[in-house]
């Protein structure tokens, strides 16, 4: 769900986090990155025509699998036991009911969904495990990272790439030096040492974004 994300589909949903409102995230059949707005009251998810959510590509999804419900400022996840394969969430099986908390993943058959609520993220009262924990970084090495994600923050004309070792070194007053220093040592912490050179930088902003240890708001 996350490592393949393109510049373009980094900066649809750091945009959609932006507007603050609740959202989906997953990809389709065709590994098409989907961006579903949480704007009713319901949801349902499932195989079946006329589903809200349809996941018409997954056959261990059931006809009616599971249903979002908005109780308030939250959003609740619910699964009857009707569905064959069972709901998880961020690994663990869902039985009932789960206030979600952004940042939540959940399984359903094949499928990988991501929940965000950046706004209402305090007021939620479930507690969950992160789906992937976020590496240890320190307060010099965060810096760099927001640098480095800031230009896929911006609106529809903003820079498809993460900030070259110049511009964090101009925007950190860094010498080139340090700033690669740091870069390796964050590859390793997000395991991207094996990773091709030419994607390293994008793949390293794109999970920096997607664990959440730099949030949209730190790019303004």
């Amino acid at each position: 769900m996350g490592a393949s994300i393109s510049p373009t589909e980094l900066q649809d949903l750091i945009r959609t986090e932006r507007r603050g409102e609740p959202f989906l995230f997953l990809r389709d059949g065709d590994g098409a990155q989907q961006l579903v707005a949480l704007d009713g009251e319901r949801l349902v998810v499932g195989r079946a025509p006329g589903s809200d959510l349809q996941i018409a590509w997954d056959p261990r999804v059931s006809g009616v699998h599971a249903h979002l419900e908005r109780r308030g400022p939250s959003w609740v996840l619910e699964d009857d036991g009707l569905s064959r394969n069972g709901t998880f969430v961020n690994g663990d099986r869902l039985r009932g009911q789960r206030t979600l908390r952004d940042g939540d993943v959940i399984s359903v058959g094949d499928t990988t969904i991501g929940f965000r609520h950046p706004v209402n993220e305090q007021v939620l009262a479930t507690v969950t495990v992160p789906a992937v924990a976020p590496p240890e970084v320190s307060d010099a090495q965060r810096r760099v990272l927001v640098a480095l994600c800031r230009p896929l923050g911006g609106g529809e004309d903003s820079p498809s790439a993460p900030a070259t070792n110049e511009q964090i070194a101009d925007e950190l007053f860094l010498s080139l030096s340090a700033v690669k220093g740091h870069l390796r040592v964050l590859f390793a912490r997000f395991g991207l040492d094996e990773a091709p050179q030419n994607q390293k930088r994008l793949l390293l902003a794109e999970r920096a974004l997607q664990t959440m240890v730099v949030r949209p708001t730190d790019l303004q």
